[in-house]
């Protein structure tokens, strides 16, 4: 047990700024005292204990603000950052070295008791906060998922996930460098909604059209041909002006 300690607030010490030395996390980081709590809970839940695992489960919810069913599967170096309205539910599975922000809900939505309700975040995942994943499927290592997003479905390795359904918007190979980097909350560089990148799309492909028949209509009328009836080009502002709302 003394061994695990050690390896979790090592593994806070190098996730947090904040954190200055290992007694300031030992004493004042509800994370870890949440994680400590479940390692005996769950010992009591495995072994036919189950109301008293529930009870240190609950005892537990009151003094950190985080909720963890004794029934989920924690693994080593697991960092519960702030952690205050962390849900974690029975059947969900925590991997190593994951990470997991304030308001986090790793969650079921079927009511079929026995059955694998809740999500399994593999080795190295980080839930931005206020993420609510929702279902029992399987977020690949070393993934991210954003800030409040809502992610219903599985999330391949090395991915970033993002938005309200959450949808896949960063891609990486295994074994890329950038796949194995800490990002606080789950935010990414270049991880732009792929929504807005097809209405960006759009939006370039439509200026570039209206701007062809500009060209052709000033040809048009420089042979004589009477033009009129054809529409003016929306022009630049508009389609900076579009470019900012979907932004």
């Amino acid at each position: 047990m003394f061994h695990h300690l050690r390896q979790d607030i090592r593994a806070i010490i190098e996730r947090d700024p904040a954190a200055r030395n290992a007694w300031e996390v030992l004493t004042c980081y509800p994370g870890l005292h949440a994680i400590v709590a479940h390692r005996w809970a769950h010992w009591c839940w495995r072994r036919g204990f189950k109301w008293l695992g529930r009870f240190i489960g609950y005892l537990a919810r009151i003094v950190t603000g985080i909720e963890i069913h004794p029934g989920a599967v924690i693994g080593r170096r697991v960092f519960i950052d702030h952690g205050f309205g962390v849900v974690i539910g029975e059947t969900a599975v925590v991997g190593d070295d994951c990470t997991i922000y304030q308001g986090v809900t790793l969650g079921g939505t079927s009511l079929v008791a026995g059955s694998k309700r809740h999500p399994t975040l593999e080795r190295g995942v980080i839930v931005g906060a206020g993420a609510q994943v929702l279902g029992g499927f399987t977020v690949g290592e070393y993934a991210k998922v954003g800030s409040n997003a809502v992610l219903l479905k599985p999330v391949p390795a090395g991915s970033t996930a993002v938005g309200n359904p959450a949808r896949v918007v960063v891609k990486e190979a295994p074994g890329e460098p950038a796949m194995h980097a800490f990002a606080a909350y789950g935010v990414t560089p270049n991880g732009t909604d792929p929504l807005s990148k097809a209405l960006h799309g759009l939006i370039a492909q439509s200026a570039a059209q209206e701007e062809q028949i500009a060209r052709i209509v000033a040809l048009l009328q420089a042979r004589g041909i009477d033009c009129s009836g054809v529409e003016a080009a929306a022009g630049a502002d508009d389609t900076a002006r579009l470019n900012k709302l979907v932004d």
